[in-house]
């Protein structure tokens, strides 16, 4: 039994635990969630999305080996160890290839399971939810997961062949969208118990095959919309009782639980009660970079304060040009006049600039803004102003100055929700002060 499938089984004992997700490739995102894995004595799930890593390089320009290498290379680095992280693919399927023939796309689907699994990826997301070309709107749960079945008999194959441990599998047809909806205006239904119960079924006889039985019992997890979700500007908020007969369902159900996605800008609250109503494996990704700009941008603000106008870096104002010089990654996202599309590419919690940190020019805006403030160290009152949070603990003497340092400060506080929501021997699952367990955020 692997240690997802051990700590899924202690959930389904009735131990308030669950396990969460980063679904990042940015390399301080990474770094800040070592950070706090080490210090909640958690496990690290990291997961790479089929937009990010694929057999051809994704956005990141990395397959899954080199995903892999890069990951542990950091893990090393801060000596986080090696048997309490595990690698994940999320939403693996024909997403990318959408607008090809299903037999084309399904082809690169079979690849891509290879690749991840080969590399050694063990929690796979099984999601043919969305429709090829020539297929129908929406697609029917039986081809859903026909598909899926397709893929995870892919998936022990390579497993077998390389002699690495089987994977474990994420099924589902109500997925929602990956990095949160374009609008939330029309509501958010939450998935029915016969909805949920439709799905596993279908997918068991899916799975029915010898040479798959083995695959289903290594289902861990279900996918499903617990009523949770956010768009450019808002975020729907978890309402237990809205969810209370899907988690009743999910109760009944042997070995599986709930993985509730778009988590991102949940209260913590919230986060522990998901994880209480058995939506146990929490999925955040946008909120993290979300953390990152933020941090970035009010360094650059103290650099403002500090620097002559021909020595700044004006970080914000590079990031807009190249994504107004590129809009690949944003322009079928958002909507408005020139001010309102100004505010989201900056601001929105979708955070499409996420996609912009390795352009070269973003990056050497960067690297030029955490050389500028190495230099001229901010003062108190300006890190007071602009990150209050960081400046309280660099006074107390438990976080370092260092510009990357407060970057991953501000990443943590927000990931150290999901740690508190998910860790073992928490008391009374009762939220604490992120800065009351001040060593995960230090970096000295």
């Amino acid at each position: 039994m692997s240690a997802v499938q051990s700590l899924i089984a202690t959930h389904r004992r009735g131990e308030n635990v669950g396990l969460y997700s980063v679904c990042s490739s940015n390399e301080q995102v990474l770094l800040a969630a070592m950070q706090v894995a080490r210090e909640y004595g958690t496990d690290l799930l990291i997961e790479a999305t089929s937009n990010q890593v694929d057999q051809f390089g994704g956005y990141t320009g990395m397959n899954p080996v080199q995903f892999r290498a890069y990951v542990e290379a950091l893990a090393d680095a801060q000596g986080f160890p090696a048997d309490r992280l595990i690698l994940g693919g999320d939403h693996l399927g024909p997403n990318a290839w959408q607008s090809l023939p299903a037999d084309e796309a399904m082809a690169h689907a079979r690849d891509l399971i290879a690749a991840y699994v080969a590399a050694g990826f063990h929690k796979i997301h099984l999601d043919c939810s969305m429709s090829c070309a020539g297929d129908p709107h929406p697609l029917p749960d039986e081809t859903v997961a026909a598909r899926s079945a397709d893929l995870a008999r892919i998936a022990e194959r390579t497993a077998r062949d390389a002699g690495l441990p089987p994977p474990v599998y994420v099924i589902g047809t109500e997925v929602p969208v990956p990095g949160g909806e374009a609008s939330l205006d029309d509501g958010l239904a939450v998935t029915t118990p016969d909805a949920a119960a439709r799905t596993l079924e279908i997918h068991r006889q899916a799975f029915a095959a010898p040479d798959l039985a083995a695959a289903w019992e290594r289902v861990i997890a279900l996918v499903v919309q617990p009523g949770v979700d956010f768009d450019h500007t808002s975020v729907h908020a978890y309402a237990p009782d809205a969810a209370a007969a899907l988690s009743d369902f999910v109760a009944t159900q042997p070995r599986i639980v709930f993985e509730a996605h778009s988590t991102d800008y949940q209260t913590e609250d919230a986060l522990h009660a998901l994880v209480r109503d058995h939506f146990a494996i929490l999925k955040v990704g946008p909120a993290a970079t979300f953390a990152f700009r933020e941090a970035l941008f009010a360094l650059a603000a103290i650099e403002d304060e500090l620097l002559p106008a021909d020595e700044r870096s004006r970080l914000p104002e590079v990031l807009d040009r190249c994504m107004v010089a590129d809009p690949r990654h944003w322009q079928r996202h958002y909507r408005g006049d020139a001010h309102a599309l100004r505010l989201l590419r900056r601001y929105a919690l979708s955070d499409r600039c996420r996609y912009y940190w390795g352009e070269p020019e973003v990056k050497a805006a960067v690297d030029r803004l955490v050389d500028n403030l190495r230099r001229h160290a901010p003062p108190m009152i300006l890190l007071s102003q602009f990150m209050p949070e960081q400046q309280r603990e660099v006074e107390a003497g438990r976080l370092d100055a260092d510009p990357l340092a407060l970057v991953r400060h501000r990443i943590a506080l927000r990931l150290a929700e999901y740690a508190r929501a998910c860790a073992r021997n928490r008391a009374g699952g009762c939220k604490q002060n992120a800065t009351s367990s001040p060593s995960v955020l230090s970096q000295r």
